[in-house]
């Protein structure tokens, strides 16, 4: 694996991968260690991820510099991603129990019940973008439920992957109840239907989890996708725009703007168009970039040289297609995979920019006839990660939820997971559930017991 700088595009170092030999060493070592972890008991597995979450806080530093190193994200970002991954683990080790909790129903039985058993080892392949944090909110509620794990990281955070596997270890997580697989995409695909794997959690590309929920489909395997999201951030006539173009600033360059659940569609009604545009693309233009380590940077590079290429693409043939370029659109001129934060106007459906994920610091403004129009715009995708709707009005805005075909509708607020509330999408964003009840129990048996 060769891991390169986003800052400058210089090779950083050579990380050798895992043979075939060491993977399968890997994977029976999981395997070996599932009965113990799956009978240690809520309490034993909790002290581990709360000794797993303190030793994240304790070296929040070293680990932030790590995610900025490798995937490029500003410092202040990385460091509050570890602190959001320690929270989970500390959810988790607080609430499974609960949220695992046999239920007695009453039936024809002298006792009947659902209980949840944990199915065995878990393989999870998970992105770069948020390279802790995507992995701890899969790895805290499988642990705690009683499976153990298999990381499957992406190739260019092999050091986030290894970093995360000592910390486990170190917590107390027995000997193979957690380990890194340094391969490649296909090797990954492949092992979806390796016997001793009990379940596949996927986030990442939507073509490479289509690839991956059919292999393990094939070897019915449960699954769980998180895939690509085209949210849309509607803005009422009711609405402030000038105090929402702030937050659509926020919420479109988190990680840069390669963020899945970031805003990337601004449908915003004819009232306020105008105003909104100018002052979302003065606050976009206006952006930092520059070295991802020094705390007055507020965009940093993307994490990769295809996605430059990929997102200026995007931007060339939805102006060439009428829309309105109004700031940026260009790379800077500097070493490294940059691109200049950027805001089109008049974007419709049919340019790349409405219908295409755009992974980066790009912004598409669409204009709204009314609410209706809003909406129809909205669901006007293949994706349905998230949804935020802002208004005056939040009863208003809360009654547009039913009509938005997301996973999640936040009103008056940016798109954000959260260990308490269940987090997924719908259409080609993919399926099942991570986080709180319903995420836990994704990879668990659901098993009836009755007696006489």
């Amino acid at each position: 694996m060769r891991l390169v700088s986003p800052v400058t595009g210089q090779l950083l170092a050579e990380v050798a991968e895992h043979d075939s030999a060491e993977v399968e060493r890997r994977v029976q070592a999981a395997a070996r260690a599932f009965p113990a972890w799956s009978r240690a008991g809520f309490a034993a597995r909790a002290r581990v991820l709360q000794a797993a979450a303190a030793a994240l806080r304790a070296d929040r530093d070293a680990l932030a510099r790590l995610i900025t190193e490798e995937m490029g994200k500003p410092i202040a970002q990385s460091e509050a991603e570890v602190e959001k991954s320690a929270w989970a683990c500390e959810h988790f080790a607080a609430h499974a129990e609960r949220y695992l909790a046999s239920e007695t129903i009453a039936t024809d039985a002298t006792r009947s019940l659902v209980r949840c058993d944990p199915l065995g080892p878990i393989l999870a392949v998970m992105p770069w973008n948020f390279p802790f944090w995507q992995v701890f909110r899969a790895a805290a509620p499988a642990l705690m439920a009683g499976n153990v794990m298999l990381l499957k990281h992406a190739s260019n955070v092999p050091g986030c992957a290894l970093a995360i596997e000592r910390l486990l270890r170190d917590a107390g997580l027995p000997e193979g109840a957690f380990a890194a697989l340094l391969i490649p995409g296909p090797a990954a695909e492949a092992l979806a239907e390796h016997p001793a794997i009990r379940g596949v959690t996927f986030t990442g590309s939507e073509p490479a989890g289509a690839a991956l929920a059919a292999r393990a489909g094939r070897a019915i395997r449960p699954s769980v996708l998180e895939l690509g999201g085209s949210d849309a951030f509607i803005v009422l006539a009711d609405a402030d725009p000038l105090a929402v173009a702030a937050e659509a600033v926020v919420s479109r360059t988190i990680a840069g703007g390669q963020s899945c659940i970031a805003a990337k569609r601004f449908i915003v009604e004819a009232a306020v168009y105008d105003r909104f545009v100018a002052a979302f693309a003065e606050r976009m233009g206006r952006l930092r970039l520059g070295d991802p380590l020094d705390r007055a940077t507020e965009i940093g590079p993307l994490a990769r040289a295809d996605l430059v290429d990929t997102l200026e693409r995007q931007v060339r043939e939805s102006v060439a297609a009428g829309a309105r370029l109004v700031t940026g659109g260009a790379r800077p001129a500097r070493e490294g995979f940059w691109y200049a934060p950027t805001v089109l106007a008049e974007v419709v459906p049919g340019m790349p920019a409405f219908d295409e994920e755009t992974f980066g610091p790009v912004a598409a403004v669409s204009r709204a006839r009314d609410v209706a129009h809003a909406v129809e715009l909205a669901n006007r995708s293949r994706y349905g990660l998230g949804a935020s709707v802002w208004t005056g009005d939040p009863a208003r805005g809360e009654a547009l939820a039913p009509e938005l075909e997301a996973g999640s509708v936040f009103v008056n607020g940016i798109v954000k997971s959260d260990p308490r509330l269940p987090f997924g999408g719908v259409k080609r964003s993919g399926y099942g559930r991570e986080l709180a009840e319903a995420g836990i129990r994704a990879f668990v048996n659901l098993k009836t017991v009755w007696v006489r």
